[in-house]
């Protein structure tokens, strides 16, 4: 071997470059953006598809459901109307069609009532213009106070080099005066587009803090509990969440357990005040 390829070998690797502009620069322009762009969505109409399943051991499929929802703007958030209901659920070996969100196939149906509790909590935020909760992710000036970020290098997404941001919830001092909501349970990562300063992507996993609504739905027995948001850019400038998934496991005391994954897609955008749809433009990778 020459001796220079022996001497890069062993060398370190190199540190990434740095960002184009300082972190709390990038922080400042994606929270901005964020909130311009949730006054953007307050005229747009679109379809979402939601897909839950809930699986037995060794993967077997115990109930799962898809819903069709079109989603329109109100003053202060979104209105949801379903559309249909495609659902399946097991027994005796077999799958079952049905179509009504409320059924339930016997008086204690525990995995109906979950199905539903996960697409209410989940996706169905009234106060949110895209039906997430904004506290899943840490994006708006509201939410960055929560996290503490580090610049992570670059990431190649559809031909972009994003900037990869990592984050995790801010330590606090024990003297630290904090509202009931100040903790957060994630830790990910975020991929943000270096010219328009809109994120790409965001990945989160839990932290070592539970939150509130998580014990009420589910109990507190949880397995890799996470998230991943996907955003696209439509016509007109405007960002919006396209894809967004978690999985888990949960198993509560007297042994019901199930593996829970939820998927969801946004579709079909349109102006509330005009018929004409809003095109796509080249979407970016997940």
């Amino acid at each position: 071997m020459p001796v220079l390829a022996f001497v890069l070998l062993l060398a370190p690797p190199s540190e990434p470059a740095p960002p184009p502009i300082a972190l709390d620069e990038i922080l400042a322009r994606v929270a901005g953006n964020q909130e311009k762009t949730e006054e953007a969505r307050a005229r747009i109409v679109y379809q979402q598809s939601v897909r839950t399943r809930l699986l037995r051991g060794g993967g077997r499929l115990a109930r799962e459901e898809k819903r069709f929802y079109t989603v329109t703007p109100t003053d202060k958030g979104t209105e949801k109307q379903l559309d249909k209901l495609e659902g399946l659920y097991e027994k005796g070996g077999k799958l079952h069609p049905y179509s009504d969100p409320k059924f339930r196939h016997k008086n204690v149906d525990l995995d109906g009532e979950l199905a539903e509790s996960v697409t209410d909590d989940l996706v169905n935020d009234k106060k949110s213009r895209d039906g997430i909760s904004r506290d899943l992710f840490p994006l708006t000036p509201a939410e960055q106070r929560h996290y503490d970020f580090r610049f992570d290098g670059y990431q190649n997404v559809a031909g972009v080099r994003a900037i990869r941001l990592a984050f995790s919830p801010r330590k606090r001092a024990k003297d630290d005066a904090c509202e009931e909501d100040c903790g957060r349970p994630w830790s990910g990562t975020v991929l943000i587009d270096p010219e328009e300063f809109q994120p790409l992507s965001v990945a989160t996993t839990m932290s070592n803090v539970i939150p509130g609504w998580v014990k009420v739905v589910f109990g507190i027995n949880l397995k890799q509990l996470g998230f991943s948001l996907t955003y696209r850019k439509v016509a007109g400038g405007l960002w919006f969440p396209a894809t967004y998934g978690t999985e888990f496991g949960l198993r509560v005391l007297f042994g019901y357990g199930r593996t829970v994954t939820m998927s969801m897609e946004n579709t079909d955008f349109r102006l509330a005040s005009a018929e004409s749809s809003i095109v796509f433009v080249e979407p970016a990778a997940q």
